[in-house]
């Protein structure tokens, strides 16, 4: 019995165009991973501007707030009995001996 995905109804359509090299090395790879060639077109293309548009994530802020936010940044950690303890502990990483 095999599980149904339900997809969210595409209506939007992309039209491109390809060399006859680059159809073939998609369809291929679409093959090769066992999806439709839409289907992998459109993952690959979406992946691709996740990364693209997550790399460029940016805010503004005015010149006094970037000063206070650097200044944040070079301030020391208050150094506190929990840290000390915690950095104390042997880590469970190390071989044990």
């Amino acid at each position: 019995m095999s599980e149904s995905v339900t997809r969210p109804s595409r209506s939007q359509r992309i039209n491109l165009r390809a060399t006859a090299r680059q159809e073939a090395l998609l369809r291929r790879a679409a093959d090769a991973t066992d999806h439709t060639l839409t289907d992998f077109i459109l993952d690959s293309a979406v992946d691709q501007a996740q990364q693209v548009l997550a790399s460029r994530q940016w805010f503004a802020v005015s010149p006094q707030q970037f000063d206070e936010f650097v200044r944040m940044l070079d301030e020391p950690l208050p150094s506190t009995e929990r840290f000390q303890r915690l950095f104390s502990r042997r880590s469970r990483f190390e071989p044990a001996g």
